[in-house]
């Protein structure tokens, strides 16, 4: 009989086998989620990504004018598209910003389609918006191997008031959400295709348990080289070239790297996976890092093209010397050391500034425009667009992340880590900043909110349950897929009763998400109401006016 050790490690008996058999245990341990293209998955999907699409699009030129930082955003978008830098009209010089350029390079690409104006500036927020509810669904349904989880958790996105609104304004945080994400999902199809690497080399006679290169795979580019990986370097580079906050996922996601090689080595038998992952693993993500580094700097093209960026010819200025390549370089460190003094001793007081502490609570939402003109049938009017995550989805994030880590220990459930950790990522840095009483503002939170829907979407999973083969009662149902027990038809029974009433539960929560998200709506996109009415959607009083 085979057998393996806790820690997923097979025993010699496995490997003694005639043949190189894998046991089932090992097999579904290494075998990755089928992820072929099935009509059904992606027409759901497609329906998903649609009301997500709609929802964006339509009005998207309203409210008329800039709004919040559109008055930065919009209008250093176009001068980059005039002048390939950010550029201060009113004292016709280059303008000092404190933001890398890429973000503000994708919002230009909608005013170069429809032109300089509202449209324009906000069409690129609307299109990545509703990218990256594509993306969480496919991410969704690879993690939870699930479709119905998959659009559960994209479903989740598209009605959440925080995405909507970051994705109808011209503000670089959704571009930032979403490179954050894709580089997530591209390093999970990578430990896929790792993983399988390994099966296939273990089914093909391969010894792990063997000294030296011997129990290695063999080389081949099509999976010898991490190309997923690279990938997810790549658009690393993009995030930090959209705001230096993307830094914070970059240790880690290698974390999570190496933790995955190292989960995949014990589970086929290798003796000293640890080592053995930093071996055959260090230098490729040294590249990665590299590749980062390299992607980043691309995105400052413009400003290595121009002769007159901001500290462009800095040390031929100061009378220092100034070689070909090494002195832009030296330029642009000079401009980054003066922009993160800037960073670092933000603190003046805003109105709309806000505490990480109360971000997942809702304690301070940020009003992009506000307006008592117009037409609502009543003595007085309210337009408003707040940032403003739907309540019982955000007021559902603290429960959900408890649960998950639980759960995660619990069950020693890869999925809760991969999830938690990008959380941390995204959200303790700002509590450190906090100390220093840096001006910080909700919109912040931008690139967690993938990953608390996640945990949202984990924690309806486990109240649904995992499914089982149908079986009618008193029949045999075969194999538990989990644990490779029996199921006799009773337990099947019963799994399919507490399976309908977890979806139900289920259910019923995205359902009561897409009535609160209904309520609010008018509030997410501007809607003329009148006064008493946008009063009641006030709920946490002055918290949120």
């Amino acid at each position: 009989m085979v057998s393996a050790t806790p820690g997923g490690t097979a025993t010699t008996e496995r490997r003694e086998r005639p043949g190189g058999g894998v046991p089932a245990i090992i097999r579904r341990r290494l075998a990755p989620f089928d992820a072929r293209l099935e009509p059904w998955s992606w027409l759901a999907t497609a329906v998903v990504v649609l009301i997500a699409g709609i929802l964006r699009l339509v009005g998207l030129s309203s409210p008329k004018g800039k709004i919040f930082d559109e008055i930065y955003y919009a209008t250093d978008a176009h001068n980059l598209l005039l002048r390939g830098i950010e550029w201060d009209d009113k004292n016709n010089s280059a303008a000092y910003v404190v933001h890398p350029p890429l973000g503000k390079w994708m919002i230009a690409i909608g005013e170069q389609i429809w032109g300089y104006n509202e449209l324009g500036w906000r069409f690129s927020a609307a299109i990545i918006g509703t990218l990256s509810v594509l993306l969480l669904i496919r991410i969704a349904r690879r993690l939870f191997e699930s479709t119905v989880l998959g659009c559960t958790a994209g479903l989740l996105m598209a009605l959440d008031g925080f995405h909507l609104v970051l994705s109808r304004t011209a503000l670089l945080d959704i571009f930032l959400m979403f490179f954050v994400l894709a580089a997530f999902g591209a390093l999970v199809i990578d430990r896929d295709v790792r993983r399988k690497r390994w099966l296939r080399a273990v089914e093909s006679g391969l010894d792990p348990s063997q000294p030296g290169r011997r129990n290695r795979p063999p080389f081949r580019w099509s999976d010898g080289v991490p190309w997923w990986r690279l990938l997810a370097a790549v658009l690393l580079g993009c995030a930090f070239g959209v705001k230096w906050s993307a830094l914070y996922f970059v240790p880690v996601f290698a974390l999570l790297v190496v933790l995955w090689e190292v989960g995949t080595r014990r589970s086929v038998g290798v003796r000293r996976p640890w080592r053995d992952t930093f071996l055959d693993e260090g230098l490729w993500l040294l590249g990665a890092g590299l590749l980062i580094a390299v992607v980043y700097l691309a995105t400052w093209s413009g400003w290595f093209a121009s002769d007159n960026g901001y500290f462009r010819n800095w040390r031929a200025d100061t009378g220092q010397s100034s070689p070909p390549v090494i002195g832009s370089l030296l330029n642009l460190w000079h401009y980054h050391e003066e922009a993160l003094k800037f960073h670092s001793g933000l603190d003046d007081k805003h109105v709309y500034q806000s505490w990480p502490w109360q971000w997942l609570l809702l304690g301070r939402p940020v009003a992009f425009h506000w307006s008592d003109q117009g037409a609502c049938g009543a003595a007085s009017c309210a337009s408003e667009i707040l940032l403003l995550g739907t309540p019982l989805l955000w007021w559902s994030f603290l429960p959900a992340l408890a649960a998950l880590a639980w759960l995660g220990v619990a069950r020693r459930d890869w999925r809760a880590l991969a999830i938690l950790l990008p959380v941390g990522a995204g959200l303790l840095p700002w509590f450190y900043f906090a100390l220093d009483g840096r001006t910080m503002f909700f919109f912040y939170v931008a690139p967690v909110v993938p990953f608390l829907i996640l945990a949202v979407t984990y924690v309806l999973g486990v109240i649904i349950g995992p499914a089982r083969a149908p079986a009618p009662v008193g029949a045999s149902a075969g194999t538990d897929p989990l644990d490779g027990s029996t199921i006799d038809g009773d337990r099947a029974g019963r799994n399919s009763d507490r399976r309908l009433i977890g979806a139900v539960i289920a259910g019923t929560y995205v359902l009561l998400v897409a009535i609160c998200f209904a309520y609010f709506y008018p509030i997410f996109v501007g809607q003329v109401l009148p006064y008493a009415e946008w009063s009641t959607r006030m709920w946490l009083g002055n918290r949120w006016i």
